[in-house]
């Protein structure tokens, strides 16, 4: 683009957070690179859908997340196998509400290496399953919900069906940042946020007087293109 050293890194960082997120639409940041200043007027084109998240468990917990999901710009399908739960009217904000055995839906349905897995079905019948299906899979995040004593025995439950130790590693249990959450929104908040620092690089740390970067850089191959447009 010209200009300061610092426009180019800054234009590519934050284009391509929204291209990851599958979002079309103007940027403006500063012309020495900061998101002030002179402003410079870019337009995102992305050629990629939204990240999924998948919810798995259609309970009170799920509502809320859903919500959260949304807001980050996901597409979010929530996924029982008891229909009775998993109804469009107890989820009018998810995209797509379905009833399935969890571990058949994900074995036959689009993941990518966005893709967020949160399993709040806290039980064992379907979290072993699924759980062993998620972890093979390339996807951005697996997380979990449960107690750590439910965390140690589903552990174990997974090796015995073949998990390996590598897998597990990939498996974020119990799901969630500690942020003290009591209710369903402020576990969706800790939920939302450890995906958000998986995704970013973010250590989840507060910023207050740690000596991390605030805007960390992605690696990761994205699809589109910038114009200028002042």
């Amino acid at each position: 683009l010209g200009g300061h050293p610092e426009l180019d890194r800054t234009a590519a960082a934050e284009a391509r957070a929204m291209l990851d997120a599958g979002r079309t639409g103007p940027l403006t940041i500063g012309a020495e690179g900061s998101r002030c200043g002179r402003p410079l007027g870019l337009l995102v084109e992305s050629s990629v859908p939204p990240p999924r998240m998948i919810v798995f468990g259609a309970i009170d917990f799920a509502a809320a997340l859903v919500r959260v999901g949304k807001f980050l710009g996901y597409h979010v399908t929530v996924c029982d196998a008891r229909p009775v739960f998993a109804t469009e009217a107890r989820f009018p904000d998810a995209d797509e509400v379905v009833v399935d055995w969890p571990h058949r839906y994900l074995a036959a349905t689009a993941v990518d290496a966005r893709t967020a897995l949160c399993v709040l079905t806290h039980d064992a019948k379907f979290d072993v399953p699924l759980l062993e299906t998620a972890l093979k899979l390339p996807v951005a995040y697996v997380g979990a919900m449960g107690s750590r004593r439910t965390h140690l025995e589903r552990n174990e439950r997974l090796r015995e069906v073949g998990v390996t130790e590598l897998e597990l590693a990939r498996l974020h249990s119990p799901i969630g940042l500690d942020l003290g959450a009591r209710t369903p929104e402020e576990t969706a908040l800790s939920i939302a946020a450890e995906i958000v620092a998986e995704r970013r690089g973010g250590s989840g740390v507060p910023l207050t007087g740690a000596h991390t970067p605030i805007h960390h850089e992605s690696g990761q191959p994205v699809a589109g293109r910038i114009s200028s447009v002042a």
